[in-house]
């Protein structure tokens, strides 16, 4: 006979107690512990059961293996990944709902030309047929299986053997030997370490969607993030059409990649020039705007910083900004004010990156300054100029990591000058730059060549 106990778990961390906790010791959460009934088999394990995988080698006698990546339809998801999935991953894909996973994950099984296996806990077949229709793309080789009982998805994948699985999602997956319901700690937990193990056994890489908190954060214990060997995260503003997918862990390939896509009515279409998209192409030159050459992970692109400034209507003035920190545009202001001498106290400042996108690089501190100036003085900055630089508090302009790739981006997109800082610029060699590089160390500097103004 088997045993059953009761503990009381942490649905944020995964922590356990024999009774109910008001507030998680380890996380720090309220109202988090929840009772779920755990079954141990009774008797102990035999050691003639138990197998030794062999006496200890040499690291220099143990030979290299070179994996044989399955070349995916999307070539930005094959790149994140370091050149195509690996035989034998298990892949965490998450995001906020309506972001896409579900859509990038049948778009990824209906691209591949050999069988994949695509089982929905959330979604009738019907669903995903109509998903499916409007993506344009055959589906003679994706299997459907609505299934949420572990046991049963993994007699299927067995007796299929397909060349990818997807599991929509690892929160619904349930198994019989553990008697709490789908979507806790130990369901995620267990289901996720036997879906490990069969990745493993049997070669098959196996796509797992997970939902995240309301803090943004994956659901579930945070040792799925280690259970698996990719963590992919999808983001972006619903109400925008651009997607980013990031790289959280890579145990194939690097963590500094991040694609884009663009959402239409037929699925996710890859972005291989973001920077072309997010740079408006007027006619008219106005002010307000500046181009910023920042990186995100190792991708350099190009992003457009809009700036308003106008007089306070209201007593206190307004400070909004869309894209980018609110602290760090404050911090901008005040160095504005008390280092160049504008007075920008009494003014209503908004800000906002074009595209939807969210940019933490530092880098892009000198295109808002010169945007925010640019609308304050009402004088265009030249369309022909990008920015890549930190400002300091005292005002002066501090050097940013790969310069020499902000540049390149810029001049391919056919910008024929960039400011950038004079301690970037001595380790340059500016005779052979593809444009001509404008070194400035102080914000009096910038302001005197953009807008002839001196402080």
């Amino acid at each position: 006979m088997a045993k059953s106990k009761t503990v009381w778990v942490c649905q944020n961390c995964g922590a356990e107690s024999p009774k109910w906790i008001g507030r998680c010791p380890v996380c720090g959460e309220w109202n988090t512990y929840v009772e779920e009934i755990i079954t141990k088999p009774s008797g102990k394990k035999s050691g003639a059961n138990m197998t030794s995988s062999g006496p200890p080698r040499p690291l220099a006698s143990v030979e290299s293996m070179t994996h044989r990546r399955i070349i995916t339809g999307t070539g930005e998801f094959n790149r994140i990944l370091g050149g195509g999935i690996v035989p034998g991953t298990l892949v965490l894909l998450g995001g906020e709902p309506g972001i896409g996973k579900s859509t990038l994950a049948l778009q990824v099984c209906l691209q591949l030309a050999s069988s994949t296996l695509y089982i929905s806990g959330e979604e009738s077949a019907e669903q995903i047929k109509l998903r499916a229709n409007r993506m344009g793309l055959p589906q003679d080789h994706t299997l459907i299986y609505p299934e949420t009982r572990y046991e049963f998805i993994a007699d299927q994948i067995r007796r299929i053997s397909p060349s990818l699985v997807v599991i929509d999602s690892i929160q619904t997956i349930t198994t019989e030997k553990i008697e709490s319901s789908a979507g806790s700690v130990s369901q995620v937990r267990e289901c996720a370490g036997k879906f490990l193990s069969l990745a493993k056994q049997t070669g098959i890489p196996i796509l797992l969607i997970g939902h995240i908190t309301k803090e943004g954060t994956l659901a579930g214990p945070k040792i799925l993030e280690h259970i698996v060997d990719v963590v992919l995260h999808f983001e972006g503003d619903p109400k925008f059409l651009f997607r980013i997918l990031r790289v959280l862990k890579n145990r194939f390939g690097s963590t500094s990649e991040l694609a884009l896509f663009e959402m239409k009515e037929n699925g996710l279409a890859e972005i291989t020039n973001p920077s072309e998209l997010l740079l408006s192409h007027l006619d008219d030159t106005l002010s307000g705007i500046a181009t910023a050459s920042t990186i995100d992970g190792i991708r350099p692109f190009l992003i457009e910083t809009q700036a308003l400034v106008s007089t306070a209507v209201y007593g206190t003035p307004q400070r909004t900004s869309t894209g980018f920190d609110i602290r760090r545009l404050h911090m901008l202001l005040a160095v504005l004010e008390k280092r160049a001498g504008f007075r920008l106290s009494a003014r209503d400042v908004f800000l906002n990156i074009a595209g939807g996108l969210k940019v933490e690089d530092p880098g892009i501190d000198l295109a808002v300054t010169a945007s925010v100036l640019s609308s304050y003085l009402d004088v265009p900055v030249p369309e022909s100029m990008a920015f890549a630089a930190e400002i300091g508090l005292s005002g002066e302009v501090r050097p940013v990591a790969r310069i020499e790739q902000r540049i390149g981006e810029a001049a391919k997109l056919g910008f024929n000058k960039m400011m950038i800082s004079g301690y970037n610029a001595r380790k340059l060699n500016l005779q052979k730059m593809p444009l001509t590089i404008i070194p400035v160390k102080k914000m009096e500097e910038v302001i005197k060549y953009l807008f002839n103004q001196k402080t």
